[in-house]
């Protein structure tokens, strides 16, 4: 698949990601969805990988929709990838599916599945660390792991891995979930340099996203957030043009979170052609939140 690629225009509009395969993981719920669309509207084939059982309703109609959409080809697989096995079966289920006339490469990875659990100091288990790391830093060390051997040879592949502002800002209560995500950017910078004749590898640092999780969030977070929502400047409402939800309640938020979109976004734009001169860095995905204070 390499660098060169057709591009087809017309109905379907400009799809710069013709003939790539990418893989996201985490791809049932929330930005993994946001991302899958993004990329399968630029002509990219999906591998979409979901963990629980409970996702794969959600998955598989994701990838019916992709496929109606946008005319791409999408593979559905389970795994978990805070265990070792987990990250081998999605790339040999996907070599299976994919490959033709023995050749297999994947174009794209986004490092995207994670789980994050506020704790005090005090609350903090070894059983909790454990489960966000092995989930938000081994699984996607292991999956680099498995992908590296398929991943194009003219600095054509992308990798962007999913981090957050959690890593910088000093959050109340993350004092695990906020190093994962340190974790998985320096491992960024270090699979930069490492790759650097096969793929360009950057993060980006989302703040609050509009999901389930932010909607679940607690109301003692929320108000701890509430001072760095204020000061982002992206996150100004506009009533007429933000979700109702949303504008009513922008007093006690402070502001709106990102849009899975405005996520899916930059992305997709680092996955382009475009994106060939930027690697080794963590992108801006939270309206400027990473200023604020």
């Amino acid at each position: 698949m390499g660098s060169s690629h057709q591009v087809r225009e017309g109905i379907q509009g400009y799809r710069p990601l013709e003939g790539k395969l990418a893989l996201v993981t985490g791809a049932a719920r929330g930005i993994g969805v946001g991302i899958a669309h993004n990329l399968a509207s630029k002509g990219a084939s999906l591998i979409l990988n979901y963990t629980s059982e409970s996702s794969s309703g959600l998955c598989n109609e994701l990838s019916k929709n992709l496929t109606s959409e946008y005319g791409v080809q999408c593979l559905v697989v389970q795994a978990d990838m805070g265990t070792p096995a987990g990250p081998a079966h999605i790339i040999n289920t996907s070599k299976n599916h994919f490959s033709k006339n023995g050749c297999f490469q994947i174009d794209i990875l986004i490092n995207n599945a994670g789980v994050s659990r506020n704790l005090s100091i005090e609350n903090c288990t070894i059983e909790d660390w454990e489960w966000q790391y092995k989930i938000n830093v081994l699984g996607p060390l292991l999956l680099m792991q498995a992908t590296v051997p398929y991943l194009p040879h003219d600095r054509s592949g992308r990798i962007v891995n999913l981090s957050s502002v959690s890593s910088s800002e000093g959050f109340k209560y993350q004092t695990v979930y906020g190093g994962t995500k340190a974790a998985l950017e320096a491992m960024t910078r270090t699979w930069a340099r490492e790759l650097s004749e096969r793929a360009t590898v950057n993060a980006v640092n989302p703040g609050p996203v509009y999901t389930d999780m932010w909607k679940g969030t607690s109301d003692g977070f929320q108000k701890h957030l509430k001072p760095w929502i204020e000061k982002t400047p992206g996150s100004k409402i506009r009533p007429e043009l933000d979700d109702e939800a949303l504008v009513k309640d922008e007093e006690r938020a402070g502001g709106r979170p990102a849009y899975v979109k405005e996520i899916a976004g930059v992305v997709g734009m680092l996955c382009t052609e475009d994106g060939l001169w930027t690697t080794g860095q963590v992108i801006c995905a939270n309206g400027g939140m990473r200023m604020a204070i």
